[in-house]
């Protein structure tokens, strides 16, 4: 695993088995038991391939709202730690080990957008997906406070790269990064509407007007979308059952 490579997402949530059964319903994931002797968990799985994670919100976090976050792989991550707080960002939980598993930190970048530095202990723990597997994360989208002065912290940190640039109008520019040869995500300057900066990340399907409809019938709601992008692809913005944002990307309507 290539320092400063998205390499796995999580949701913590109010209630795993009602979770489990929207994402299983929209995106078609399965599930597997991923518990350790302290935490329970549950994978995500496309094909019989762990895609994601699934965990009750900890205790330390009560109250915080259900939510998908990023991991970010660094090869040492208490040495990360250390470099992203000199560059303004935040620690909000430091490194800690899943022992046999995981070594993890939970972070923030300056303008608040939170997401994971960690590094795998086990390499069967986190099977390398492709992008465009079905029912993989398919895309990363930062909506920051600022996105220029965003971007200088994500390029100095792990050595991101600029790829295509799209002017919005008055949204302003959607660029998109890369963080090895190809385009993994985009980030833009968040509108008003969003009260604060955040990670996103969209999930594969087959079709986004079917996806729409599954949505819709597991209890959740369509914020934006069936839109088109380039690629082109089809996109849709969504809040699931239990209050979460996500997105859903796919190659037809």
């Amino acid at each position: 695993m290539r320092q400063g490579q998205f390499f796995w997402y999580e949701m913590v949530t109010t209630d795993t088995k009602a979770a489990a059964a929207f994402y299983g319903a929209v995106v078609g994931w399965g599930t597997m038991d991923g518990s350790t002797p302290s935490q329970s968990y549950t994978l995500f799985t496309a094909n019989g391939v762990p895609v994601a994670g699934l965990m009750p919100i900890p205790a330390e976090a009560k109250g915080m709202p259900p939510a998908w976050l990023g991991y970010v792989w660094a090869d040492d991550v208490d040495a990360m730690c250390e470099r992203l707080v000199k560059e303004g960002g935040k620690l909000l939980r430091p490194p800690m080990d899943v022992p046999g598993i995981i070594r993890f930190a939970v972070v923030s970048d300056p303008q608040g957008a939170g997401f994971l530095l960690a590094k795998g202990l086990n390499s069967e723990a986190f099977p390398p997906v492709s992008s465009r597997a079905p029912g993989a994360i398919g895309w990363r989208e930062l909506m920051a406070g600022e996105w220029k002065s965003a971007f200088a912290f994500y390029e100095k940190l792990f050595g991101w790269t600029k790829a295509e640039a799209f002017e919005m109008g008055p949204m302003g520019t959607y660029q998109l990064f890369a963080t090895g040869a190809e385009p993994v995500g985009g980030m833009m300057t968040k509108p008003d509407a969003i009260p604060v900066p955040n990670w996103g990340y969209y999930f594969n399907v087959d079709a986004i007007d079917a996806a729409a409809e599954r949505v819709k019938a597991a209890g959740g709601k369509v914020l934006m979308g069936p839109a088109e992008v380039p690629g082109p692809m089809y996109i849709l913005q969504c809040m699931d059952s239990l209050g979460a944002y996500f997105a859903l990307v796919a190659p037809k309507r």
